[in-house]
């Protein structure tokens, strides 16, 4: 065989070789923009599995509503609405036992001046009470509970006065109460130099510290104060 001829052989070797390598590399790179446009159609239109269950997951939480006050028996709201989910991994900050010797008080710290109390007789919630920016306050049968700002609660029986009217409370406080339609009254509450503070029912009770005297407006116009 002539030189010219292996010159050839090889040549031609050379470019099946080369031929052979540019075939395999267009493959490799159909394949890998194969799929990156699988991946790409799948993130645009049909998220996997795993996203669809955590989507599905964090979803279900955002469909839950407050629950309404409760109420005694004769109507008469005893509480403030809570979250529903509220309270149902957290722990009181601490429980305490209200004036009739019967209920007790399930304290949660909800933030900053932030608190919610529980009324708990026999393992039944009773009413629910809340303090955010103002202090709350409940007429529970002629037992008067306060929660203040800092999740203090205070409780006594009795002592209450009908309004409208004018009264007396302890301290050297003075109320004047006056009706401002169903289940909404107003108390000025009146010291030395005149009125110190208001408070007004809106269909749910309410309640003030006012230095130290705990008072409570019900929705019936029931006012009650205790030292």
């Amino acid at each position: 065989m002539s030189s010219n001829t292996i010159v050839r052989t090889v040549r031609r070797s050379t470019l099946r070789v080369a031929a052979a390598a540019l075939v395999a590399a267009a493959g490799l790179t159909l394949t890998a923009c194969s799929g990156a446009d699988a991946a790409g159609a799948k993130s645009a239109g049909q998220p996997d599995k795993n996203a669809a269950t955590a989507q599905s997951s964090a979803s279900g939480w955002s469909g839950l509503q407050s629950s309404p006050a409760k109420a005694d028996a004769t109507g008469k709201q005893l509480g403030g609405t809570h979250a529903a989910n509220a309270g149902r991994t957290a722990s009181p900050v601490r429980t305490q036992r209200l004036a009739d010797g019967i209920s007790k008080a399930e304290i949660y710290k909800l933030g900053d001046q932030h608190y919610r109390a529980k009324i708990v007789a026999r393992d039944s919630v009773l009413a629910t009470m809340e303090a955010k920016g103002r202090d709350a306050g409940l007429d529970a049968n002629d037992m008067f509970v306060t929660l203040t700002l800092d999740g203090q609660v205070h409780s006594w029986m009795g002592g209450g006065h009908q309004g409208p009217g004018t009264f007396k409370l302890a301290g050297g406080w003075t109320a004047k109460v006056t009706k401002l339609g169903e289940l909404r009254y107003r108390a000025q509450i009146i010291g030395h130099d005149g009125v110190a503070a208001t408070l007004e029912t809106n269909q749910h009770d309410v309640g003030l510290d006012a230095n130290g005297i705990y008072i409570v407006l019900s929705n019936g116009g029931v006012i009650s104060a205790h030292e």
